[in-house]
C-alpha cells in the first residue's frame, strides 16, 4: 500500500520504517535532511517538500502526520487541506487534542477530506514489538487504511473507537493513566530504597514483582531496565517533564465533574519536580513558625 508520511522523527521514522519491513510504499517527507536521509536508506522514497510529496501519490491519497502537537500540527493539516482533493485521507497520528481533532475533522469534511484522529502508543519500541492504535473519524476511511494498521500493530492491537476525537480522547486517557502509574512505581521503590534497616536490591524486587505479581507490566520492566543500568540514578535530575496530555485528562476531569486525584496528584508531583526552591514550602515552614513556634531549616 502506498503512503506519505510527514515527520520522521523518533515516533514517525519508526513507524515509517516499520511499515516498509512490512512491504508498504512510502513516500516521506521532513525538513531534517537527516531523518529523511535515514528512511531513504531503509527504502523510501524521499521529498523536499510537502507538494512534492502529495504529487508523488495516486489519488485517493493517504496522508500520515507525525509531527509535534500544536501549531506545527495546525499548520501541516492546514496546508494539506488546502492541496489534497476530495477522497483522500489524512492521519493525525500525534498526540493532538481531540477537540483540535473534531475542528479540523469538520475543516475537513466541507473538502471531502478525511481526518483520522490515531491516537498511538508504544515509545521507541514500537518498531520492534507494534504500536497500540487507537482510531477516531470516519469508519470507511477506517476501512481503507487497515492494510497500515494491521501491519504497525501487533495482534489485536489497534481498533476503531469512535467517531472524530474518540481516538485522541481516548490516547488522553491512556496517558493520563499512564501518569498514575508512573508514579506510583517512582513512589514505592522511593520507600524501598529509603528504608535502611534493609539492604534492599531494588532490581531484584522489580524482576520478582516481573513474574506473577499483580504489580507487573511493560512499565515496571522498563523500570527494571532502569535499575540494572544504573541502581542509584547517579547522574539524573529530580526534573521530570509533561506532554500536555496528562494537564488535558485533568482538565477533563474538571469539566466532567469526574473525580481523578491520582492522576492530578501525579500531574502535580511533575510540577514540583521542576522546581529549585518552593515558595509554597517556604511560606508553610514560616507559617508553623509563626503559630506554633516551629524550627525553621534556615539556607
Amino acid at each position: 500500500m502506498k503512503i506519505g508520511m510527514i515527520g520522521l522523527g523518533r515516533m514517525g521514522g519508526n513507524m515509517g520504517t516499520r511499515l516498509l519491513m512490512n512491504g508498504h510504499d512510502l513516500v516521506a517527507y521532513d525538513p531534517d535532511y537527516t531523518a529523511a536521509e535515514a528512511l531513504a536508506q531503509a527504502g523510501a522514497s524521499t521529498t523536499d517538500s510537502l507538494a512534492e510529496l502529495i504529487g508523488n501519490l495516486n489519488a485517493p491519497r493517504i496522508v500520515w502526520v507525525m509531527v509535534p502537537s500544536g501549531e506545527s500540527t495546525e499548520e501541516t493539516i492546514h496546508a494539506l487541506g488546502n492541496n489534497l482533493s476530495n477522497g483522500d485521507i489524512v492521519v493525525d497520528g500525534g498526540n493532538s487534542n481531540y477537540k483540535d481533532s473534531m475542528r479540523r475533522a469538520e475543516s475537513l469534511r466541507g473538502k471531502g477530506i478525511y481526518l483520522l484522529d490515531v491516537g498511538t502508543s508504544g515509545g521507541i519500541w514500537g518498531l520492534e514489538n507494534g504500536y497500540s492504535i487507537m482510531v477516531g473519524g470516519d469508519h470507511s476511511a477506517f476501512l481503507k487504511i487497515e492494510p497500515l494498521l494491521h501491519s504497525l500493530a501487533p495482534p489485536n492491537g489497534y481498533g476503531h473507537v469512535g467517531p472524530s476525537g474518540a481516538g485522541h480522547f481516548v490516547k488522553m486517557i491512556h496517558n493520563g493513566i499512564e501518569y498514575g502509574l508512573m508514579q506510583s512505581y517512582a513512589e514505592g521503590f522511593e520507600l524501598l530504597s529509603s528504608k535502611e534497616d534493609f539492604p534492599l536490591d531494588l532490581a531484584q524486587i522489580a524482576s520478582i514483582w516481573m513474574h506473577g505479581s499483580v504489580v507487573r507490566s511493560w512499565l515496571l520492566e522498563l523500570t527494571l531496565a532502569c535499575l540494572k543500568d544504573n541502581p542509584s540514578l547517579k547522574g539524573i535530575a529530580d526534573f521530570v517533564e509533561d506532554s500536555g496530555e496528562g494537564r488535558w485528562t485533568v482538565q477533563e476531569g474538571l469539566d466532567l465533574a469526574i473525580p481523578t486525584p491520582v492522576i492530578a496528584l501525579a500531574l502535580q508531583a511533575r510540577f514540583r519536580s521542576r522546581q529549585d526552591e518552593s515558595f509554597g514550602g517556604k511560606l508553610l515552614s514560616a507559617m508553623r513558625n509563626k503559630f506554633g513556634g516551629h524550627s525553621v531549616k534556615h539556607t
